[in-house]
């Protein structure tokens, strides 16, 4: 079984994609260490606790909720169809889109030294945008097990 060129670099894309975020989500932790004031049990409430409910939250809910899973798929699929991730121009744009998400949450964390607003919010956003993330990575492998699917993106044998 071999799948498209397309397809194994759409699914690529997505496995990076996550797998970045969860990077960059890590670094702006060990920099929450450094510069938060609180100490590190408040911290660990804002920066790990709280993010990873959201973070389970929104990637089990679209994966438990038949409807919700339908809808994600259906984006995942488009998204396989707009060329996502096979082209530089739309790896660059991914890869753009996560320096900002990036540049937002280190800019944020920065900000409370020079007396800001504690991030807690940043940091659970960006918890749920990676659970979002995940169950996309997730769905592209049911979606390839679907014989309507399966069809459209495997060689030709």
């Amino acid at each position: 079984m071999a799948f498209t060129r397309a397809w194994v670099n759409f699914k690529r894309m997505q496995d990076v994609a996550a797998a970045a975020a969860v990077l960059i989500y890590a670094g702006a932790v060990v920099r929450a260490f450094q510069v938060l004031p609180g100490g590190s049990e408040l911290i660990v409430q804002r920066a790990l606790i709280w993010p990873a409910m959201f973070m389970t939250v929104s990637l089990l809910v679209p994966l438990a909720t038949p409807p919700l899973r339908r809808l994600l798929g259906r984006y995942v699929w488009m998204s396989y169809q707009a060329g996502f991730g096979q082209t530089p121009a739309s790896v660059l744009g991914g890869i753009g889109l996560l320096c900002g998400a990036a540049l937002f949450i280190y800019w944020q964390v920065a900000a409370v030294a020079h007396g800001g607003r504690y991030p807690a919010g940043v940091f659970s956003g960006y918890g749920a945008g990676i659970g979002i993330m995940l169950a996309q990575a997730l769905l592209v492998r049911v979606l390839e097990r679907l014989p309507e699917v399966r069809r459209l993106i495997e060689e030709p044998s």
